[in-house]
């Protein structure tokens, strides 16, 4: 609402942060290894403004779900429902939210075809140039949040991740408003 409002132009990611493996023998065990870093870990979705502000930040989840599944158990699908004039810049892990909110969901251009004209080739380029240019504010709000030595290696327990990270976010997301 407030983007919509305001007229902002979201930016989205995810990060993982590396926690301890669960104790054997416990079910869900499975459900932390991350298919990217190959690690027992836990992924974080980030909404940033062009500034680079962290606007929200989700429940935190096991590090085997993809990107876009937890953008869409977080809501973030019927939130593109709700305010149909507001864009989200996205990097290629979420595709299908493209796919399902044309126009709303900003994701890099497809590759052209290997046969494709030298031009149409530069020109999707480009398209990829500016559209990282502008969406690595949100890049830059997930460094600042992994500056936190806690954040790096998470060992504690688990279960008290979210409201750190939480807590994190909002502290960086108010030096930076501020700064």
């Amino acid at each position: 609402a407030y983007a919509q409002v305001e007229g902002i132009e979201l930016r989205l990611d995810a990060t993982e942060v590396q926690v301890r493996r669960p104790a054997a023998g416990r079910g869900g065990r499975r459900a932390f290894v991350s298919g990217k870093k190959k690690q027992n870990t836990m992924k974080a979705t980030i909404i940033a403004d062009h500034q680079g502000r962290t606007l929200w930040t989700d429940a935190l989840r096991p590090g085997r779900m993809h990107d876009a599944t937890a953008a869409r158990n977080e809501g973030i699908a019927v939130c593109f429902q709700h305010f149909p004039e507001v864009e989200v810049l996205l990097d290629d892990g979420y595709l299908g939210l493209r796919r399902d909110h044309p126009g709303q969901a900003v994701t890099p251009p497809r590759k052209p075809n290997k046969i494709a004209l030298p031009h149409v080739h530069a020109a999707r380029e480009e398209a990829r140039h500016r559209h990282s240019s502008k969406r690595i504010t949100v890049e830059h709000a997930l460094a600042d949040h992994k500056r936190w030595k806690q954040l790096t290696r998470w060992t504690h327990r688990r279960e008290v991740l979210p409201v750190t990270y939480r807590a994190i976010a909002g502290l960086v997301s108010d030096r930076t408003a501020n700064a």
